[in-house]
């Protein structure tokens, strides 16, 4: 057994041992399960059938469909640094994604060959800057906080992928796209464009703040144009080629995300929120500080970070550690980091984390004091 798999079922053995315990009659303990199991539930409903599987889909078609060499070419380790942490750092504009549905198209783009640094930088830019988010937080909490955001928000998306890339240094790598049998897979860039549109496209609808009705005819609609389009244009392989990936993707991710969603759930009800708003009730580091690991380790489903952060505000948080909750609560969260360590591994999982609350930190602290 390898030395992350020890960590892991040590990690399963100590929450069982929490929980055989802890007094199970206790009100603050069946509040906690009981959030938990709610939180789950929300997230099943809100986001697995309409974000999280078809990121999957996605990911999984990167892996089959997406030549190597077109990654490596654009985020690769060896591609110019102006262009692919620009690309990187903007490329999540146009997805309405939380810190879960983002990590398959991470995964995907991370296996597919893109450098640790550009990877780095779509994992935080994904979630914390699509246009969406941009837009109520302009109209729910002011335009300063909002320009505040989406510059925060690109530049430490970057700050983040260089640093990584600085810190854990990598080959350059060149490859090329071939099948297991060593044949190249011949489908036009026509039809290859066309697929992704119609998935990425379920995500943007998804995001979309429109009649709920007409949302879900339009996502099923893509879907089924999905479906035979793959069923025409693609063969039998590449068919299962794609199911597989998706399903690799799927049993490494769903375990992990489900468990961490949960878990944010249990301590929800825990957090003394008096305290917090106290602490973040002014812009100092401490503050800002707190505003930032309180959002690390919590889950917000896409857009609810607003409204958490309104209400915050109403109870006296300052606006420094509000921007620091925006950029590092949407971001990153518990089940996030758990699917991340799976994909990077512990140190460079941790060393992630800390550099994001960090720079969400300094970006509230610099907000704060300008404002």
């Amino acid at each position: 057994m390898e030395k992350k798999d020890w960590i892991t079922l040590s990690i399963i053995i100590a929450v069982f041992a929490l929980f055989y315990f802890l007094p199970y009659n206790s009100e603050w303990f069946n509040t906690s399960v009981i959030s938990g199991i709610n939180l789950l539930n929300d997230y099943a409903k809100q986001h697995v059938l309409t974000c999280l599987v078809p990121a999957l889909f996605i990911a999984g078609a990167i892996i089959v469909f997406i030549q190597k060499d077109k990654v490596l070419k654009y985020l690769g380790a060896g591609a110019k640094k102006y262009a692919s942490y620009t690309i990187a750092s903007v490329s999540g504009t146009i997805l309405a994604v939380c810190s879960c549905t983002i990590l398959p198209l991470f995964a995907g783009i991370r296996k597919r060959g893109a450098g640790l640094g550009p990877a780095i930088t779509f994992l935080f830019s994904g979630p914390a800057i699509n246009i969406a988010a941009i837009f109520l937080t302009m109209s729910v909490l002011g335009y300063n906080i909002g320009f505040a955001r989406i510059i925060a928000a690109v530049s430490i998306s970057i700050l983040v992928g260089v640093t990584m890339a600085l810190i854990f240094r990598e080959k350059i790598e060149r490859g090329e796209f071939f099948t297991e049998e060593g044949k190249k897979l011949k489908v036009s860039n026509k039809v290859i464009i066309t697929f992704f549109a119609f998935m990425i496209g379920i995500l943007i609808v998804n995001g979309l703040q429109i009649d709920k009705t007409l949302k879900y005819v339009l996502m099923i609609a893509l879907a089924l144009a999905t479906i035979l389009l793959v069923m025409i244009k693609f063969g039998k392989e590449l068919r299962n080629n794609w199911l597989n990936e998706t399903w690799v993707f799927s049993k490494t991710i769903l375990p992990l995300l489900f468990a961490g969603v949960f878990v944010a759930g249990f301590i929800m009800p825990l957090l003394p929120e008096s305290i917090i708003v106290n602490l973040v009730g002014r812009n100092t580091i401490l503050g800002n500080l707190i505003a930032s690991v309180f959002g690390a380790f919590m889950y917000f489903s896409t857009l609810t970070e607003i409204p958490i952060v309104q209400a915050l505000i109403a109870k006296g948080m300052a606006a420094g550690p509000a921007l620091a909750l925006l950029l590092a609560g949407p971001s990153l969260s518990l089940p996030n980091m758990l699917v991340i360590r799976k994909v990077l591994g512990t140190g460079k999982t941790a060393v992630y984390v800390g550099l994001v609350i960090i720079f969400s930190t300094i970006a509230g602290l610099i907000f704060g004091s300008i404002i």
